[in-house]
């Protein structure tokens, strides 16, 4: 009897992975919206093969790994390691890690294709996006397969470009929800200091605000005493003080009068939130320079307790700190993009969303709590854009994939090469956000006319 019922409870759960939305027909799965359902599950999707890839970095994993067709030139089970080189097995956990993610890529970008101008659920392909689950997970499993017997040849080299420029764009949408989010909070909480008339919520936002600044000098100072060296690094002396002298120059400007006035909500919580993260991909690009004197993390040991110095003597560190902070800011990033609206019509528009009114999302709070499941909220129109959604889980994939290798690319004699191309992606990428925040706010002044509410 209680097989029995077991196995109605499997057949009811699977009409959630095979059904044409997700959980509508079923009550094995939480109330929620399909639109929401929809992005967590794909998500879980990314975080799956990001999983996959942290576990194929393991060394015990990376022994297996041999037994592949692309295996090391120097033959299975070789462990011999030259000065200048690493050794086969970290090499193939690199290698591992690419066509993982490089599956996960694939798998979206079908998608991405697939989903163009779908406009409502009302099309037919919006049950493939809603629904379908198990066949899905089918798909995805046999593309990770069949990306494990892609000859090596150049396809690591040719791979890491893609990952390069997949990365530097998903940087960009970090920083466009790093500003948006700024941009929110301090909106909200002056909003509950207005209304509630206490300064608790000034208070708040004044130590917040001399908090992200602590921590930023905090960065500044620790960049200088670990990435510098007196007479040496002057790239990473440069790029730290530049950065700096940026921060400082758009934290005056956001206090100045005219941006005020234009802007009431503007002010140095959103400054401190943005000289931070500036300060973090700073210390990212820093992680990456290529010369072992700027750089702490290329240290090379070994077995027997040697470390080989100079520039290409070295191996990675799969779980160093800026690996495993890089790793948690991007999971948090992901399931910002995809939980959230923005409060922000630009925004919206640019990320593809769309923000629900307060009485259309009463409204549909009321059905669900009323029918105990999930409902259809987009048969008018989508709540976001499938095909971008797709897009910016491509990128993910891309951006991951370059984190968990820490930006090195395979070489041609089997080294693990760190290069500046890595350094000036994230360093552009930290300008990029600078001028980004710049614009969001001169952008009333120079455009009057325009409404940036």
């Amino acid at each position: 009897m209680g097989a029995c019922l077991g196995a109605c409870s499997l057949l009811s759960c699977a009409s959630c992975l095979c059904g044409s939305a997700p959980c509508i027909l079923c009550s094995c799965c939480p109330c929620s919206y399909n639109s929401t359902v929809s992005r967590l599950i794909f998500t879980a999707f990314l975080f799956l093969g990001v999983l996959v890839s942290i576990i194929m970095l393991s060394p015990g994993v990376e022994s297996q790994l041999h037994k592949l067709p692309w295996v090391c030139e120097k033959g299975a089970g070789s462990s011999i390691i030259l000065q200048g080189h690493i050794d086969c097995g970290s090499l193939l956990g690199h290698r591992a890690a690419y066509r993982m993610c490089f599956a996960m890529a694939a798998f979206f970008f079908i998608f991405c294709l697939l989903m163009i101008c779908v406009r409502s659920s009302r099309d037919p392909r919006a049950a493939i996006q809603n629904g379908f689950w198990f066949f899905k997970f089918l798909v995805f499993v046999g593309i990770t397969v069949g990306a494990f017997y892609i000859p090596n040849g150049s396809f690591s080299n040719v791979w890491f470009y893609f990952g390069v420029v997949g990365s530097f764009l998903f940087l960009l949408i970090q920083l466009v929800l790093v500003i948006d989010f700024a941009h929110s909070w301090n909106q909200r909480w002056l909003s509950k200091a207005e209304e509630c008339d206490s300064r608790a919520w000034y208070a708040g936002l004044f130590f917040f605000t001399i908090l992200f600044y602590a921590l930023s000098i905090t960065a500044v100072v620790l960049l200088f005493i670990y990435y510098t060296q007196p007479g040496a690094c002057y790239e990473g002396k440069v790029f730290i003080s530049l950065n700096l002298t940026l921060c400082v120059c758009i934290s005056i400007v956001a206090v100045l009068p005219k941006v005020q006035d234009a802007q009431p909500n503007s002010g140095l919580l959103q400054a401190s939130v943005i000289t931070l993260y500036t300060m973090f991909v700073t210390w990212l690009a820093l992680s990456n320079v290529p010369d072992q004197k700027c750089n702490p993390h290329l240290l090379t040991h070994f077995g027997n307790g040697t470390i080989l110095a100079g520039p290409e003597g070295y191996e990675t560190q799969w779980w160093d700190a800026p690996s495993i902070v890089g790793l948690i800011v991007f999971i948090l990033c992901t399931f910002f993009i995809s939980l959230r609206s923005s409060d922000h019509r630009q925004v919206n528009t640019l990320m593809q969303t769309e923000e629900c009114s307060p009485v259309q999302e009463a409204t549909q709070q009321q059905v669900v709590i009323s029918e105990g499941r999930a409902i259809d909220n987009e048969q008018d129109s989508v709540t976001y854009s499938y095909s971008f959604f797709h897009f910016c889980l491509v990128l993910a994939s891309l951006h991951i994939m370059m984190t968990l290798t820490n930006w090195y690319r395979p070489g041609e004699t089997l080294k693990m090469i760190s290069t500046w191309t890595a350094v000036w992606v994230k360093i552009c990428a930290s300008w990029a956000g600078l001028l980004l925040y710049l614009w969001t706010l001169v952008a009333p002044l120079l455009l009057p006319n325009r409404d940036f509410s």
